[in-house]
This record gives structure tokens, sequence and C-alpha cells, in this order.
């Protein structure tokens, strides 16, 4: 069975997008192969996924040349309809012409609607080639690009950049494929500047090693495992020195080589009086460069720059990279003291001229908000006996923003907080404000870790919550791939530090708060939304970030994520609470029964709903006539006080211990008693039994949202 080839070659993608691509065209064609049953179940069948700058290629192994011939049945029209006497009428005629038989071979079944002809037909399979030909075009079109481009006047094609080249194999076999007006074919390129002659593939099989052969190493994995190999052969040069570990680098620089090396370049040691966090930036965010620490961990006068060729033997590069990085940092040393002469608490009037967001204003007003909040959030936190200092906070909630006027920030972005937290530090305010300020954008990513302070984890609440606040109330909030204003990332922000830091904020206030700052800006009347529209509208969207934290961040299982937060999304170290206390019992067998048992309650009280059933809030116990339901009244009744005392206190699992201890009466209730009686006191009164029993103990979980074995395959 041949193995398929598709690469498709183009001017260089940024590195950003790559990733992504590669994932998705070998899922594309995986699925095309499957959808198309050229697939064949064999152990060593595999497809694997390339990518460089300017190629992104798949590799299917074991791929069927024709795929396999259908047996179908057409079924055609009611045999009172097609015989007449006996004998075939035009009907008849018709379909077995359709079908390409001869009338003889026509088959009678009977199906719920009656007796009708049939046909058994076979349908040839088409060849791959025909198919993959016709197919793999409309998949290279359909690539997701967050940019994308026009580049052929009139021709309706868009692809992150200009297509130069298409290879489309099986095995030896070009395929019939073209693509924005190029020609599949056997040829490929090789490295840019390492080779000139287009690269011939032989076979789909000899693909990595014939690229390889012209400088290019296609497997991104190659790539990386050869940049950290030459990363440590460099580094070893430097006595006792280790580079530093960064995979968010390390992962670009794949993307932005095809034959990677590494050269070991060095920056004059008067440099090292700036803060680390300058010089890293430059060398990382600016010019892709590993920093390098020495044997005590400090940070060293060397970099690590990655090339795309094979080496650097007169030195050149090596010699201009070291120039380029001098430059850098003398621009961010002239920033860094001329900066200093105007100390932050000056800066605050300087950001009224900052613009925020165009309809809601300045960061000098964004700045009174945040104060604002966090003195509200502060009120809240000291009333639960937190510590905490109010001053230290508003301190740092006052100058938060201050670094959006220092030139070094204007320059290197990507030190705004950082910046603020390290001219706080070097003008003598005190190491808690400093703190506070540097930490107050964080957490950033997943892995960035949370503000340091209780004090900074205020203020970054309250920072984030107004940008997302603001946001939505203008009708700006993410929609689908979109998030221009990085909302998600905050909201996660925000979540991560209520669990981290453990506090019992819940986001309804956090979010009241914020929202209440909008209401009271009289320069903001006339532009912002209905607020508690804004507020519903946030609300669900922070249960999407909930949830996504406790499902893919703490690994609750969905069904357990799902029955905590249909219970309650408010608090988010509650919720964790509850999730343990579900993920720890979800197993034992009384709490799948009980689990079962509310599903079912929550089906019957649906349907009554539905079915226009009206009952009570309370149920009557003088009401319940049958032995089986009186058990099970009095053991809601005295489950219901102690469910209620061991829920205040948090002891979750205890609680649903002693929830789940209502088995026996809930199996027996259902066995014997029939709750949609036909007399309506009994019927009202059942269903108000039920309807106390969901109530009641439904506050740590909705139990109804657990899978159970049975709900699972039914």
């Amino acid at each position: 069975m041949p193995d398929l080839l598709i690469e498709i070659g183009c001017e260089e993608i940024p590195a950003r997008m790559i990733e992504a691509a590669r994932e998705e065209f070998g899922k594309r064609v995986t699925d095309l192969l499957q959808r198309e049953r050229l697939t064949v179940q064999r152990a060593e069948a595999a497809i694997a996924s390339f990518s460089t700058p300017r190629r992104l290629a798949v590799l299917a192994r074991h791929v069927s040349s024709q795929q396999p011939n259908v047996e179908e049945q057409l079924i055609g029209p009611a045999t009172k309809v097609a015989f007449k006497d006996g004998n075939p009428t035009p009907a008849a005629e018709a379909f077995a012409r359709k079908a390409g038989i001869d009338i003889a071979k026509l088959e009678k079944i009977t199906n719920p609607k009656g007796e009708y002809i049939a046909a058994t037909v076979v349908r040839k399979g088409r060849s791959a080639a025909e198919i993959l030909a016709e197919a793999l075009p409309k998949e290279l079109n359909a690539l997701y690009w967050a940019k994308n481009m026009y580049w052929r006047a009139g021709k309706p094609e868009r692809f992150v950049r200009p297509v130069r080249w298409i290879v489309a194999l099986l095995d030896d076999e070009s395929l019939p494929l073209e693509y924005a007006g190029v020609k599949a074919g056997n040829r490929s390129r090789g490295h840019r500047v390492l080779t000139s002659a287009p690269v011939t593939i032989s076979g789909a099989n000899e693909y990595v090693e014939e690229l390889k052969a012209s400088k290019v190493v296609a497997d991104p994995a190659e790539r990386l495992a050869q940049i950290r190999k030459a990363l440590d052969a460099e580094t070893r040069k430097v006595s006792g020195a280790r580079w530093r570990e960064d995979a968010e680098l390390l992962n670009t620089v794949v993307n932005l080589t095809e034959f990677p090396g590494v050269i070991l370049g060095s920056f004059d040691r008067a440099f090292l009086s700036l803060p680390e966090e300058v010089l890293v930036t430059v060398m990382r965010d600016h010019q892709k460069y590993f920093a390098v620490d020495d044997a005590s961990g400090k940070l060293a006068p060397h970099f690590l720059a990655i090339l795309n060729t094979d080496g650097d033997r007169d030195g050149m590069i090596r010699h201009g990279n070291e120039r380029v990085l001098r430059a850098r940092f003398n621009d961010a040393q002239f920033f860094w003291q001329a900066d200093q002469k105007i100390p932050l608490m000056e800066r605050v009037e300087m950001l009224r001229s900052v613009t925020f967001q165009k309809d809601l204003g300045s960061y000098w007003s964004k700045t009174e908000r945040i104060r604002a909040a966090v003195s509200s959030l502060i009120e809240a936190l000291v009333k639960r006996e937190v510590s905490i200092s109010k001053e230290t906070a508003d301190k740092a909630a006052l100058l938060a923003k201050t670094d959006l006027t220092t030139e070094l920030v204007k320059e290197f972005t990507e030190l705004q907080g950082i910046v603020g937290g390290l001219y706080a530090k070097a003008q003598s305010h005190p190491e808690g404000v400093a703190d506070a300020i540097y930490d107050h954008y964080r957490p950033e990513s997943t892995e960035d870790p949370v503000p340091r302070s209780l004090e900074g984890a205020i203020v970054s609440l309250a920072d984030k919550a107004d940008s997302i606040a603001g946001m939505f109330a203008l009708g700006l909030q993410p929609s689908g791939s979109k998030d221009p204003f990085a909302l998600r990332r905050q909201a996660n922000g925000i979540v991560r530090i209520l669990a981290e830091h453990n506090l019992s904020l819940s986001l309804e206030q956090i979010f009241s708060v914020a929202l209440e700052q909008y209401r009271v800006a009289t320069e903001l009347q006339g532009k912002l939304r209905d607020l508690k529209e804004t507020y519903t509208a946030i609300a669900q969207f922070l249960r999407e970030r909930l949830e996504f934290y406790l499902r893919d961040v703490r690994r609750f299982a969905y069904d357990v994520v799902n029955a905590v937060l249909s219970a309650d999304a408010n608090y988010v170290v509650d919720a964790i609470h509850r999730a343990e206390a579900v993920s720890a019992v979800r197993l034992t067998d009384d709490f799948i029964a009980i689990s079962t048992a509310f599903k079912r309650i929550k089906n019957i009280l649906r349907q009554a709903r539905e079915g226009g059933k009206k009952w009570p809030d309370e149920f009557k116990t003088d009401h319940l006539l049958e032995p089986a339901e009186q058990a099970l009244g009095a053991r809601v009744t005295e489950t219901r006080d102690r469910v209620l005392s061991l829920r205040k206190g948090r002891h979750y699992q205890e609680t649903l211990n002693h929830i789940a201890q209502l088995r026996p009466v809930v199996d027996t209730f259902f066995d014997k008693v029939m709750v949609m009686a036909e007399d309506d006191k009994l019927r009202s009164n059942r269903l108000a039994l039920l309807a106390t029993m969901q109530r009641s103990f439904s506050e740590i979980a909705d139990f109804s949202e657990i899978v159970t074995e049975k709900s699972a395959g039914s």
C-alpha cells in the first residue's frame, strides 16, 4: 500500500501560527482519508506532520490506492405501484434503470411502511489519486489562519503567505493536483541560503532524509532536540554557566528555523548594573536570544543566538548580534536613567493623556476606578478578619499604571508593570508597594505565577475586573476565537488569584464593585449598555472560565465540574472544595445510586412541570399515606437539618456521604410509590417531597449531572 506525501511550500510563515496550522493540516488529512475509506487498520499505519517556516507537510503511511467497493440496497417504489397483475410498471422499469440492474433482479422487502421493491447494487470505489486530487485543495483552502492574504489579482484563494510549490506523491507517483495556480509534482525546495537547486523527492517515504540533505530539518521535534544540544555545547564554553530554560522561546526559534545552529555572544559587563528583567526582556523578546546564568545563578554577560544556518566560521554573525544587542542595551540604559528624573507620583497626572480605551477614557480615570474598587474589596476582606494593608494597596493602585508614561515602557512594552515596580523600589517606595505594582498584571498565562502579596492580588483583581466590566459594557466581549482585549486571559487570572490566595470574595461581589464604578462615572453616561444585562453576560463568561480552570487546570472530571457549577459558580474557592468532595465520593455505590435517583427526580419534576402540574414549596407529613413515602419524608426532614449544619461548616465530603445514606429509603420509595397518582392531593404532595429533596440536597452539586455507568451507556 502506498505512502501519501503532501507538502505545501510558501513564503515564510509567522512563527506563532505554524504549530496550530501543522496540527490542523494533519487532522484534516487524517479525517479526509478516514472519510473516503482510504486508510486501513494496521499497527504500522501512521500519519506524521511536519513544518518549517516555509512549508507544511503530512506523510501518511499505508494509504489504500483504491476505495473498497461498497454494496448497498436501494429502496424503490411500493410493490403495488411497481407491479400490476404481476407485470412491472413503468415505475419499476425506471427504478431498475436507475439502479443499473436487470428488472428480473429486483427484490421485495418489507419495512414498517409496507412492502417495497429494492435493488442491491455495488458502488465501485474510486482511486485514491482521483479523490485526493479533488479533495486536498479544498482542505488547503479551509486551513484557519489568524491573518491571510490574496496574492493573485482576481483569484479567490487566500493563504497565510503566497504559495510557491506543492509536492503531492503516492509513493513515487505525482498526484494531478493544483492549488493557487501551482501544479503539484515531486520538486520541493531546500534551505533558502544553504542550497540553490530544487529538491527532487524520489518517494513519499524519502521526504525527510532528502530534505535533510538539502539542509532542511522537516521535523520540528528534531529541530528542537538539535537546538537544545547546540545550546548545551555552546554554554559549556563558559565555565559553570547554564542557559536559561524558556519553553516559549524554544518553541519560537524552532518555528523560525529550518536548519538551526547556535552561537555564543557576549556583552559589556557594565550593563549588568541594569535590572535583570530589563536585560532579559531585551534579549528574549526583541532579539530572540537565550540568557545565560553564571555558576552562582546570576545573569552572566553572555547570550545565545539561534541561527538558521550551519555555522559562523568567521565570527561575523556573532559580531553583528553583539553590535545590535549593545545598541539595544544602550537605549535601555538611557531610558532607565532619563525616566528616573520624573518620580512616579508626578506621573499620575500624566496618565490623563494616556488613553485606556477610546470610549472608556484615560488611564487616569481607570486608576481612580481601580482605587475605588480596591478600597471596597479590602473593606469586604477586613470584615472577614483578613489581614491586609489598605495603605499599601491604595498606593500601589495609584501608581500601578504610571510606568505607561515612561520611555522604557514605550520602547519595551513587555515591561509594563515590571518597570513600575522597579522604579518604585528605586525611588524608595515601600517594598510592599513596589512588589504589588510589579505583580499587578500577573498571571498572564497558566504558567505565570499569581501576585506574591495579598495587596498585589487585590490590585490585580480590581484592574482585570475593571477591564472586563468596561469592555462588556461596551459590547466588546470575546466572540469565537476573537479576543482582542485578552479578556479570557484576564478572567482566567481572576479565577487563579482567588483560588491560589484562597480568597472568599465572590465573582458577583468583584464585578458588582467594578460595574458600580462605571455606573457613577458621569462622563461615560450614554456610552454603556444596561449594566444589569452586562452583569448577566459577564456571569456566563466567568462561569466558562471557572469551568476551564476546574477541568483543564485542576483536572476534575467534566461531570464533576458540571455538577458543582450547576449548584453554584460564584465562589471560586468554594467550587474547588465542592469538586474535591464530589471527586472523593463519586465512585462509591451509594453515591452512584443516589445520583441515579436524582436524575429520575429531575426528569419527573420536569415532565410534571411541562404537563402543567403544580405543587407546594413544602410537602405535608400528614398527607404521606404509604409507609415508603412516610419513611422517605421522615429521613428527608432529619437529613436536611444535618446537611445544613455540615454544609455551613464546609464539611462537604461528610455532607455528601450523609446524603448518600438516603439510598435505601429512596430506592424503596420509587419501588413502592406511584408519584404521578390520579389523586391531585397525593400527586402534588409527592412532587413537593421530591422537589424538597432536590432543593435541599443539591446545593453542593447537582447530582443529576454525575455520569453513572447506566447513564453513560444510555
